[in-house]
């Protein structure tokens, strides 16, 4: 049974990248025992085949590539069970300009050009926002200045 739980595991790192946390939860609802699921996970730590700090850096990585802003990055990984300290590391080691991403991912919703009315505006520091910007970044984004 340890070889299966063990084997389960390693198909679900080939695949990507998974946090303690989130290969823990999985292997339960495959309803393997907890004992083995613990040996399992202190052993792929020990082998560095599972690491909840390369999972925050790749998590990082994705989730910005697709337009993504700081805060909804860092709530996700709290929620996958990531350390505060290795989710801040994570994000000042990547190298992304927040305030580019962020005009960037409103030009690709709306077009380049700054909305003129209220309402427009509204629509877009919303999406903006749930997309997990700051609120400096958004109003830079849909203004075009700098705050």
């Amino acid at each position: 049974m340890l070889a299966k739980t063990y084997q389960s595991a390693m198909n679900m790192l080939a695949r990507r990248e998974h946090s303690v946390f989130e290969l823990t939860r999985k292997l339960q609802q495959k309803d393997f025992p907890s004992e083995l699921i613990q040996e399992v996970i202190e052993r792929l730590v020990a082998e560095n085949l599972l690491s909840d700090e390369r999972y925050a850096e790749a998590y990082v990585r994705m989730r910005s590539a697709r337009g993504y802003g700081l805060q909804r990055i860092r709530m996700e990984m709290q929620e996958r069970g990531v350390a505060s300290e290795l989710i801040s590391d994570a994000i000042e080691q990547c190298e992304v300009d927040w305030n580019a991403l962020a005009l960037e991912v409103r030009n690709k919703k709306f077009g380049e050009q700054p909305p003129e009315e209220y309402k427009l505006r509204a629509k877009q520091m919303k999406f903006l926002q749930y997309r997990g910007f700051s609120h400096a970044q958004i109003n830079a984004a849909v203004t075009g200045l700098d705050d």
